[in-house]
């Protein structure tokens, strides 16, 4: 998980180097193409607009064709502004201002082409969730704008007002029409319903006004009343069941005042009930006066109570026999009224019927009655309302001629073109990135030619030997000095070429820094220009190049002749000397080859520098001649195939490619090179003084002024100070 975290972040920092490294590409893009901007800006027309803004009021009438004639609201569609968006630009309202503007003079053209011009410089706009609209004219005039603009409103304003004369008219004559059919509809039931009245000789209560229907034939009276008194008869039945039920159970007192309480309609009971009551209680109140029970009063009481309660046993015992005789006679009257009913329900089914058909006439009628009557209210109060013309549109805001114009929009079209130009700028980058197949990176390095990078050198870096104190940047080539030392296979292999792919890549400033630093680290180290096309090493000694290499090649010359020492201790020097005609016939001598197999015994190192190996052919035979060869590249210069070219012409005759050296690496915009040469400047011996130690005798045109004593050369220290 955290590897791919780590290459997503990667993946972001190489998008940020390309731009980074193209900001050149992209700051061009974006000046160019805000520059077209502004010159398109320039040169399109300006415009003034005018803006009126107003109300669209709905009509509160319904639609002729709702059946619903109590709701007076209009149901509003979500499609309504956007018709009357186009009422407004319709070709109708259009010609109205045409001919109000007098725009054929204006314009000096047709109505019709001038209203297809006048649609083309209209923009109308809706405020959302609201019933207000807004109209903007373009004219390149500020005052035609603000006129026509009003123009385009008010004749909106008229086509409106037209339209709802027209939809009044049109809807009062079919009000007219639909109150008139419905008055035939109510006639027509009106008619059917007093023929089946008359047909089937039926009641109706209610009469021909509205509420509760009682509808009855001769038949259903007849009915109706036997099943009235059927019920009477069944509660009467009922009720002297109640009573029989309640004294059978009873006796003695009990039964006496259970018939008292249900209200026998007995004359013994109803007379001698209270007198016998009243007995006992004078009999009672007489004891607790202290009356004794022999007392003569006391006696003739209580007989005369007996007496009484014996008259009224007999009395409800008769009123029980009479009470299961009146059960017997209304069980026998409720079974006639029982058949009675069922009798006159058999004939009154056919009544029933007719009645039922006579409803649902009266009902059609009412239906009728009350849609007429609705229509009829409602085509009055519409005649009312609409006596009065409602405004179309209510003026918001009228337009009014602007100072300034308002199109085109400057800044919003400038905005639009830098940002237009910042993408396209990256867009380009990226392009050019992808068509860029120089190399970039070590791994490209490693990945086409199959060597190892030796060094990152930094963009401009200087000549070491020259620089005051020990410069940071002589870390490079220290692990330059290094990797040569680890990478060859053995000490032996001690003579190296310095070549490149093309012209001005730097091989001659690395060979020569190299030199110094493998010198100061106490190497015996030979430069040899070998370039005898554009020689350039001496350059940087400034030491003449008259004798060197060509000389002792050509002639009889003693090395120790033609090999100059250098104000750096232990650094040696063979220019090229005078260039020769044929630069490769000269290198792929014998002579060369004993050259080179001396001085390598002699030296420590040996450097080689050559001409651009794909240029010419000496860089091949320098490459067959040493023992190793190291290929300088520049960074983000040659193609990987032209790369690949280079290491084909070293193996080609039989060169031992060591590895490459990438120069000339900014590493500031390329940040993946900085973690390579982050350590520079922090392990540099910045409080050390210098130690090389220069020759006080000037070399001038003298070539013989300072030749080393080869005797003693090779017996330097094989100590490195790395």
């Amino acid at each position: 998980m955290r590897e791919q975290i780590t290459e997503t972040k990667m993946h972001a920092l190489d998008y940020l180097q390309v731009i980074r490294n193209r900001w050149g590409v992209i700051l061009l893009t974006f000046f160019l193409i805000t520059l077209a901007s502004l010159v398109i800006i320039a040169l399109l027309d300006k415009k003034f607009g005018g803006r009126a803004k107003f109300q669209v009021m709905q009509s509160s009438a319904p639609d002729i064709y709702n059946t619903n004639y109590q709701d007076a609201a209009m149901t509003r569609t979500g499609g309504w502004l956007e018709t009357q968006f186009k009422i407004l630009t319709s070709k109708n309202n259009l010609m109205k201002v045409v001919k109000n503007q007098n725009l054929e003079t204006e314009w000096g053209m047709g109505p019709d082409e001038a209203a297809e011009k006048l649609l083309r410089m209209i923009e109308s706009e809706q405020e959302r969730g609201t019933e207000i609209m807004a109209v903007t004219v373009w004219s390149p005039k500020s005052v035609e704008a603000a006129a026509l603009a009003n123009g385009l409103m008010k004749a909106y304003e008229e086509t409106r007002n037209e339209m709802e004369e027209d939809r009044v008219r049109r809807r009062t004559q079919a009000l007219e029409v639909n109150k008139n059919k419905l008055m035939e509809d109510v006639e027509k039931s009106r008619v059917s319903m007093l023929d089946i009245m008359k047909k089937n000789n039926i009641i109706d209560y209610a009469g021909s006004g509205f509420g509760p229907t009682q509808v009855s034939t001769p038949a259903l009276q007849i009915l109706s009343q036997a099943i009235q008194d059927r019920t009477v008869t069944e509660q009467g039945v009922n009720k002297l069941k109640t009573q029989m039920e309640s004294i059978v159970k009873m006796e003695g007192p009990q039964l006496i005042a259970s018939a008292m309480t249900l209200g026998v309609s007995d004359a013994t009971i109803s007379g001698v009930a209270p007198q016998w009551q009243k007995s006992q209680l004078d009999y009672e109140s007489m004891l607790r006066n202290g009356f004794g029970r022999l007392h003569p009063k006391m006696q003739a009481l209580e007989g005369s109570i007996q007496g009484q309660y014996k008259q009224l046993l007999d009395a409800v015992e008769s009123y029980k026999s009479s009470l299961k005789i009146n059960i017997g006679q209304a069980e026998k009257i409720l079974e006639s009224a029982n058949k009675l009913v069922i009798e006159k329900e058999a004939l009154s089914l056919v009544d029933k019927q007719k009645q039922n058909e006579y409803l649902t006439v009266k009902q059609e009628w009412e239906s009728a009655l009350l849609n007429y009557n609705s229509m009829k209210d409602y085509a009055a109060k519409t005649a009312v309302d609409e006596t009065v013309m409602k405004k179309p549109i209510h003026v918001l805001e009228e337009a009014k001629p602007d100072i300034n114009p308002t199109k085109p929009n400057v800044m919003l079209l400038l905005s639009i073109g830098s940002l237009l130009g910042i993408v396209i700028g990256l867009l380009l980058a990226f392009f050019l990135e992808y068509l860029d197949t120089s190399v970039k990176s070590l791994d490209d390095v490693e990945r086409y030619l199959g060597v190892p990078v030796l060094a990152v050198i930094p963009k401009d870096v200087g000549i070491l030997h020259k620089q005051s104190g020990l410069s940071p940047d002589a870390e490079a080539y220290r692990i330059l000095r290094t990797n040569i030392e680890f990478n060859r296979r053995s000490s032996d292999a001690n003579a190296i070429t310095v070549v490149s792919g093309g012209a001005g890549e730097g091989k001659s400033t690395t060979l020569v820094n190299l030199a110094y630093i493998c010198a100061q680290g106490g190497y015996n180290t030979l430069m040899i220009d070998g370039d005898l096309r554009r020689p350039k090493l001496h350059t940087f000694f400034d030491i003449n190049n008259s004798v060197g290499l060509t000389n002792y090649l050509t002639t009889a010359l003693m090395l120790e002749d033609v090999i100059l020492q250098t104000p750096v201790e232990n650094l040696y020097f063979m220019p090229s000397g005078i260039l020769p005609a044929d630069a490769a016939g000269i290198l792929n001598s014998r002579r060369m080859s004993e050259l080179i197999a001396d001085v390598k015994n002699r030296f420590d190192l040996v450097l080689v520098d050559s001409p651009p190996i794909l240029g010419v052919s000496d860089a091949s035979v320098l490459a067959s001649e040493v023992d190793l060869t190291i290929v300088v590249i520049q960074h983000r210069k040659l193609p990987r195939n032209m790369l690949l070219r280079v290491k084909q012409s070293i193996e080609n005759v039989g060169g031992n490619l060591l590895g490459v050296v990438l120069n000339n690496v900014d590493v500031r915009s390329d940040s993946q090179y900085q973690y390579y040469t982050s350590y520079y400047t922090y392990y540099s011996p910045t409080n050390v003084d210098a130690k090389t130690r220069l020759r006080p005798a000037a070399l001038g045109n003298n070539p013989q002024a300072a030749r080393p004593a080869l005797a003693d050369a090779g017996k330097g220290s094989e100590k490195d100070d790395y």
